[in-house]
């Protein structure tokens, strides 16, 4: 009891005023604005000239687009509680610990925890090891979002790949949603191989290599493309 009370008033000291809504779901009122990247209608309308597929799809979702950038804290840690995990799981998850250490965590706060304290709101305990580890690479300068700024898609992932708990996908995720880069093709997804199975293959499975054989027509807009497809097989936009 001890040991829960300490990572309780740990918890309360760096907790940032989250939002609640009346069901107590912990909403991003900042990141639920929908203000789409400056390249986001011209990809619409070159994916819409090359491709049969999205000109039907774009057009459903002409009112939403990839919403503002979280904290490049929050997106990582919002992108380990996904992987591998349903979305309502992931969405479980980070709403405890949005509502034990805010929407928009210190990582610094973060670091200073153990995986247990993590664990009684409900993470994983592999996944709070590594929430722990990515707050202390950001406590320690080596995530530098001035610095990935600068560097190509594959050099942004090769530098996160390197910290532990975070794979590609992960890294995708962030060029995705934090730096909004506009040509990310994200292979290993699960719902963009669904939608691509669902509606250039019939339902059938789809391998990575057939993925990337219906996505060069979307090159350089993969992201735009990919958000739209993720888009027709969810209800609810995805948010990292």
């Amino acid at each position: 009891m001890r040991f829960a009370n300490n990572c309780a008033l740990r918890a309360s000291s760096s907790r940032t005023s989250p939002v609640g809504s009346p069901s107590g779901v912990v909403l991003n009122t900042a990141t639920d604005q929908v203000v789409a990247p400056a390249y986001w209608e011209r990809a619409k309308t070159e994916l819409m000239k090359n491709d049969r597929i999205l000109r039907r799809i774009i057009p459903l979702y002409a009112d939403d687009a990839l919403g503002l950038p979280a904290s490049p804290f929050v997106t990582l840690v919002r992108a380990v509680l996904s992987r591998q995990a349903s979305r309502r799981t992931a969405l479980r998850q980070w709403h405890q610990f949005a509502r034990h250490h805010g929407e928009q965590p210190d990582p610094e706060n973060i670091a200073i925890l153990s995986s247990a304290c993590l664990g009684q709101i409900g993470l994983p305990r592999r996944k709070a090891e590594y929430i722990i580890g990515i707050s202390q690479h950001f406590v320690d300068g080596y995530i530098d979002v001035s610095r990935l700024q600068h560097l190509d898609n594959e050099a942004v992932i090769e530098t996160l790949c390197a910290i532990r708990g975070v794979g590609r996908w992960t890294a995708e995720m962030f060029l995705i949603f934090n730096l909004r880069r506009a040509d990310v093709l994200p292979l290993d997804d699960a719902a963009l191989l669904q939608a691509i199975s669902t509606h250039y293959f019939s339902g059938e499975p789809v391998s990575r290599f057939e993925a990337r054989e219906v996505a060069q027509a979307w090159a350089p807009w993969c992201t735009v493309a990919t958000w739209h497809l993720w888009r027709s097989v969810d209800a609810v936009a995805v948010h990292y």
